[in-house]
């Protein structure tokens, strides 16, 4: 098995078309197509069904999936780090963060990641929800950290953690010191509702009818429960200030699932894949708690 062949496997894996994934990755398609075959017999059967001009993965195939990209990875991000040491640096790591991740839920990892690379560059950047995996996309970053259940077949999901909801509510607001509240002592509340949030219209409609606000980030929510303006409801790993509490909802069927997100076939530096690695070993129970 050459790792030429596991590229082009992956390109058309991505792609589920030969043609487009011999133009990826610059090659005629007649050599594409042979180099799948030689990689079908040396495996034993069949990686893909042709069905012009769809290419669908076998069961050998979605089994080898997960398999030849850790392969390539591992390859591609130890030539990464003998060229980084070969200049002298580490280059850079570029991470998205979708706008209700906070950035103190991955510093421990980063700082880690830096510790290993000395002279390492961290990028980090934020869009919207849809704009953090464009970044994966395009390949202006490598990772994506971010919410919801995203099944594209470019893309590559981690999961980290599952967390369900609080209400987030001022100081000096009548619920603040209370144990739990249903859904039904919200009925007079006027909701800030997060715009931004992967989970936004999930908590829309678990309020539906209610008076309310809507916000674009969350520190604009943050700040107009703190001012008084209404309550929220936002997630357990919600980064609040001092001046906002957080009380369990009776009643609520709400949850997500935080996940690191790569691109399918593309390579991964090796910071990269450290810092994916370092976040998958963390314990996230005191941060869903």
């Amino acid at each position: 098995m050459e790792m030429y062949q596991v590229r082009y496997f992956l390109s058309v894996a991505r792609a589920l078309n030969f043609t487009r994934a011999a133009e990826e990755c610059g090659v005629a398609q007649p050599s594409l197509s042979r180099a799948m075959k030689q990689l079908e017999f040396e495996l034993g059967g069949e990686l893909f069904r042709r069905e012009r001009p769809r290419a669908i993965l076998t069961e050998l195939g979605q089994r080898m999936l997960p398999i030849l990209t850790r392969c390539f990875e591992s390859a591609a991000a130890a030539q990464a780090l003998a060229a980084g040491i070969g200049k002298g640096g580490a280059g850079a790591l570029r991470v998205a963060l979708s706008p209700t991740i906070g950035a103190e839920l991955i510093l421990s990892s980063l700082r880690e990641v830096s510790r290993l690379f000395d002279g390492l560059e961290l990028v980090v950047r934020r869009e919207s929800a849809a704009g953090t995996l464009d970044l994966l996309k395009t390949g202006e970053a490598e990772v994506a950290i971010g919410a919801g259940d995203n099944s594209e077949p470019w893309l590559e999901r981690f999961p980290l953690f599952d967390e369900g909801f609080l209400l987030i509510c001022g100081r000096g607001h009548r619920m603040a010191n209370s144990a739990s509240c249903g859904l039904d002592d919200l009925l007079e509340e006027r909701i800030v509702l997060p715009r931004h949030a992967e989970h936004g219209d999930a908590v829309a409609a678990s309020v539906r009818g209610r008076r309310r606000h809507d916000a674009w980030s969350d520190g604009d929510m943050a700040s107009l429960v703190a001012a008084g303006a209404g309550v929220a409801i936002a997630p357990r790993s919600f980064s609040r200030p001092e001046t906002l509490a957080a009380i369990p909802i009776e009643g609520l069927d709400l949850r997500r699932t935080v996940s690191a997100f790569g691109a399918v076939g593309r390579p991964r530096s090796n910071p990269a894949t450290i810092l994916i690695n370092l976040l998958r070993a963390t314990d996230w129970g005191s941060v869903v708690a």
